[in-house]
């Protein structure tokens, strides 16, 4: 499939405000629209690497406890044409058991902050905020900022969310259809105080690259089928092309067939920071709703030579088969999964909700993959014909009533088995949520 590729200046993002014509409704005031919410976070996690070379503390086990509050502030608009508005946050987070041993080093774990020692904090903090402008259907935000999109998605997987610095803009002037881009220069990881000038990927790690560039849009084509296409740039190591679609189709009143299609074209940029590569990289699912009952399949496919890389801990992959802790996105790796949902409500108990899924992975080839995503054997040899497969199991609460409504219990478990190139492993995560302030 051969495409020819260009990146949308950000100059015409930031002309948005000029095309949109269409009168918005009278904004509500930058006092008498704002809101503040402040949400309690427990987070347990306990990893066991059964193959224990692949743990930074070298102990194969890594443990944390901790408590968070994560406190947003964001204002209405001034009024007029042109509006002004600020959002702010403020999160904290306690360590309340954890240990050198078990910390998790600097690797994916990433629970709380660790020294050169891999000693965990007892304490860190983020604080931040973003100046925002409202002309017409246009939202321009600069500063500390959340984006949510296929190629640049902020992560919510730890005790403290991750942010980036920039320039975002968002265009609703057509209904149904959302315009985003942004510029973002910098990015903070969830067990980290400060920004970082500079970026991250999964599997690379560090890259030189000063910013990345974003810019796509969704459309709701009908209550039935919606459609999705983004495009972005790390300067020097990629351009990133995504297009997805989601449709729901009811048979009747407890039935109904749902499923959607997610395709990234990834190819190296500017100075090959990542090393030269031209991957693609697709997934399709199809379910099918009964009553409180869901089932899914889903089958994923790697055509590249390497890894599908992403911003480390984003939510920056759109695809079926990348789940608690496996992506399934190896060079030629082919996956399928099986998905089962159950919803208690229709037998007497709202809020409870349970989940399981296993997938299964194989065909990674690594023979033709570049110096940057290349793994090797022993010997030395690139590996091939790699497999793994992950089971998940998780059950939520959300408290529906009372002294103690919306409060939420979950509980998440997974099980993960592979070959050389990754990692055998238990994984247990309990993570209570309650919103302390929500005005």
């Amino acid at each position: 499939m051969n495409i020819r590729h260009c990146t949308l200046p950000f100059s015409f993002i930031a002309a948005l405000p000029l095309t949109a014509v269409a009168a918005q409704d009278k904004p509500e005031g930058f006092i008498e629209g704002s809101s503040i919410n402040v949400l309690a976070r427990n987070f347990y996690f306990n990893r066991d690497d059964r193959k224990g070379q692949s743990s930074p503390t070298g102990n194969g086990y890594s443990e944390a406890w901790a408590q968070g509050l994560i406190g947003k502030f964001e204002s209405g608009f001034t009024q007029g044409t042109v509006g002004f508005g600020l959002d702010a946050f403020a999160m904290y987070g306690l360590q309340l058991d954890s240990g050198t041993g078990r910390s998790g080093g600097k690797g994916s774990f990433g629970v709380l902050p660790v020294d050169s020692d891999n000693h965990p904090e007892s304490r860190y903090s983020k604080v931040g905020g973003a100046l925002k402008l409202r002309v017409l259907d246009t939202v321009i935000k600069a500063g500390d900022v959340f984006p949510l999109t296929p190629v640049v998605a902020y992560g919510d997987s730890r005790l403290l969310p991750e942010s980036f610095r920039g320039v975002t803009a968002q265009n609703t002037h057509i209904e149904g259809l959302s315009l985003q881009g942004g510029y973002l220069s910098g990015m903070s990881q969830p067990n980290e105080s400060g920004m970082n000038n500079g970026f991250s990927t999964f599997y690379a790690g560090k890259v030189d690259s000063p910013w990345i560039g974003y810019f796509g849009g969704d459309y709701q084509l009908d209550k039935h089928l919606s459609v999705s296409l983004y495009s972005s740039r790390l300067k020097d190591a990629w351009d990133q092309y995504y297009v997805g679609s989601a449709a729901s189709y009811p048979l009747g009143d407890d039935l109904s067939l749902f499923g959607d299609f997610n395709y990234y074209k990834a190819v190296d940029e500017g100075k090959k920071r990542l090393g030269e590569f031209d991957n693609n990289i697709w997934s399709a699912r199809l379910g099918v709703k009964v009553g409180a009952h869901s089932v899914a399949v889903s089958h994923q496919r790697n055509n590249g030579d390497d890894d599908f890389d992403y911003l480390r801990q984003s939510d920056s992959i759109f695809l079926n088969n990348s789940i608690q802790y496996s992506d399934f996105n190896a060079p030629k790796e082919r996956s399928w999964m099986v998905r089962y949902d159950l919803d208690m409500q229709p037998f007497g108990i709202p809020g409870l909700s349970f989940m399981t899924r296993y997938g299964k992975g194989t065909g990674a080839d690594y023979s033709n993959a570049n110096a940057v995503y290349m793994r090797r054997d022993a010997a030395g040899n690139p590996l091939t014909d790699q497999r793994r497969w992950e089971r998940d199991i998780e059950a939520k609460y959300v408290v529906q009533s009372g002294t103690l409504k919306d409060l939420s219990l979950r509980l998440r478990q997974a099980t993960v088995r592979s070959t050389a190139f990754e990692s055998d492993l238990e994984e247990v995560r309990l993570i209570a949520e309650y919103p302390l302030v929500a005005l």
